[in-house]
């Protein structure tokens, strides 16, 4: 079903937070948040005007100047607060996931671990944020740096991580002594408005985090707004590259993930065994909706016909159905009808161009299929690197087959990528697993690793269209995002009325 405009007023509305007081806002604009197992509408999201994000960002930056004074012990404290309000509720996070996007549960509970853990890396500020000092680099000249925070800083996340992806952002932002103000996805808002509850009652002062709503007129008033002075973002490229180009034209630091058309390489010599499993789980795990997904598997040489037809097998036999309720699937649906019907338009546009259907996601057998957003997985083999189902980020559950012959083939596939987030290969050999790590076009790389996304202490690292900017997301780079260096040169002169035998600072005469 599809939300009308009238059925939207009777729904409840989405709380935005602005200086410490949760409010529903007067935006005449409202949006659906669905619940995607159902199709059905959980609430409206108000779509905030020019005017209120204004409200928050003045917010944001009447607090800063008091909460950037306050101790960095006494910031970490806070964030320690909250990591353990997230973990006692981590099950009700979960089930607010699954609700709003449809993941399944044991993925949306692997995405709120990897979100508390952001949070454990956010508690150790205090040593990640240290300068550096250097006594006498000249004659009785000595020299410091020192980390400031940069201000109002502003974060805009995507709905495929509710939970996950605001917390690699204001955790650290904060704890570096920043204030936030908060644009989560339209379609899945839920899930941060309840963050917002949870840091808040973590004894957050107000005005230090706000969470506003909206579609693209409320990001680019947070990224023409005057006092943001930094903006964290993911989401796909077309956007990733706006937020950028508006941001640094407005004179902020950004920081923008984008899209991905993420490569796994099985070699001959691998364990076919263990390469499937992997393949499955990174091409079809969280319905595909993930930028670090496996969306083009390219096996090399006599390998190819034994892995498309075991990856059909297993990825036929998994069962897709609704995920609300704790429903035991093991795929859910995909966020909203319109994305449902661009990523079954895929399987057309790749049998058009001369892919073969191996499986066809649309073919299979789900319940409540004329309610929830539900479409099983789908395989498209030999595809062309050239083909539309190669190049472009369908970001739903397709895996296309680039067969090749060797490596060589398959790192100019990879050259060929306008993308760059991550890359896994899946061999026995040492060799081969060397010369990918050195030279396939991508940022992170996996070696028999499905999914290679960094924990907390590492950074996203993304590369060409996939990242737009100098510092990425998490670990130590976020440390230096979120904040600003000061250097100090001190030179001390000896006065006059003091000696090398009794100068004043040690004896306290004038």
């Amino acid at each position: 079903m599809t939300a009308t405009s009238s059925d939207l007023q009777t729904c409840e509305r989405v709380k935005m937070l602005v200086g410490g007081r949760w409010e529903t806002g007067g935006s005449p604009r409202l949006g659906p948040v669905y619940n995607p197992s159902t199709g059905r509408v959980l609430a409206a999201v108000p779509f905030c005007t020019a005017d209120e994000v204004d409200r928050a960002v003045q917010a944001a930056a009447e607090a800063l100047p008091a909460w950037a004074e306050t101790p960095v012990v006494e910031r970490a404290r806070v964030m320690f607060r909250f990591r353990d309000r997230i973990a006692a509720h981590a099950e009700e996070l979960a089930a607010l996931v699954t609700r709003e996007h449809g993941k399944t549960l044991a993925e949306a509970r692997a995405s709120v671990q990897r979100g508390i853990e952001m949070v454990e890396f956010a508690c150790g500020v205090p040593s990640l944020i240290m300068g550096q000092s250097l006594a006498n680099i000249a004659r009785n000249v000595d020299c410091e740096t020192i980390r400031h925070p940069v201000g109002v800083c502003a974060g805009i996340t995507p709905f495929n991580f509710p939970v996950m992806v605001p917390l690699w952002m204001f955790p650290v932002a904060i704890a570096c002594g920043n204030t936030f103000v908060l644009k989560p996805s339209e379609k899945v808002p839920l899930s941060a408005v309840r963050l917002g509850e949870l840091l808040m009652d973590s004894g957050l002062p107000e005005g230090v985090f706000n969470l506003v709503h909206g579609d693209r007129e409320t990001v680019d008033a947070l990224l023409t707004h005057p006092l943001v002075r930094a903006v964290s973002f993911v989401g796909s490229t077309d956007v990733a590259r706006h937020v950028y180009e508006t941001g640094t034209r407005n004179g902020k630091r950004v920081q923008a993930a984008g899209g991905a058309k993420n490569h796994l390489i099985v070699m001959p010599d691998a364990d076919l065994d263990q390469a499937v499993g992997a393949v499955q789980l990174s091409a079809f795990g969280c319905a595909g909706e993930r930028c670090m997904a496996g969306s083009v598997a390219m096996p090399v040489g006599r390998v190819a016909d034994d892995l498309v037809e075991r990856l059909a097998r297993v990825a036929g036999s998994m069962k897709v159905g609704p995920t609300d309720g704790g429903a035991e699937v093991d795929m859910g649906p995909v966020i909203t009808r319109e994305h449902l019907d661009r990523v079954a338009g895929y399987l057309d546009i790749g049998a058009r161009e001369g892919a073969d259907v191996v499986l066809d996601g649309r073919a299979t057998v789900l319940p409540d299929r004329d309610g929830g957003f539900l479409i099983g997985p789908s395989v498209l083999d030999r595809v062309e690197p050239g083909m539309q189902v190669a190049r472009e980020e369908i970001f739903g559950p397709v895996l296309s087959v680039i067969r090749v012959d060797d490596l060589d083939a398959a790192l100019a596939v990879g050259r060929g990528c306008p993308y760059g987030n991550g890359a896994s290969i899946f061999t026995r050999s040492g060799w081969a697993a060397r010369q990918f790590k050195q030279h396939f076009n991508a940022g992170m790389i996996g070696i028999n690793v499905g999914v290679p996304a960094p924990m907390a202490w590492f950074p996203f690292t993304g590369w060409n269209g996939s990242f737009f900017g100098d510092l990425h997301i998490q670990g130590i780079e976020s440390i230096h995002f979120y904040t600003q260096q000061k250097m100090t040169m001190t030179r001390w002169f000896e006065s006059p009325r003091e000696s090398h035998h009794d100068p004043v600072w040690k004896t306290g005469k004038g």
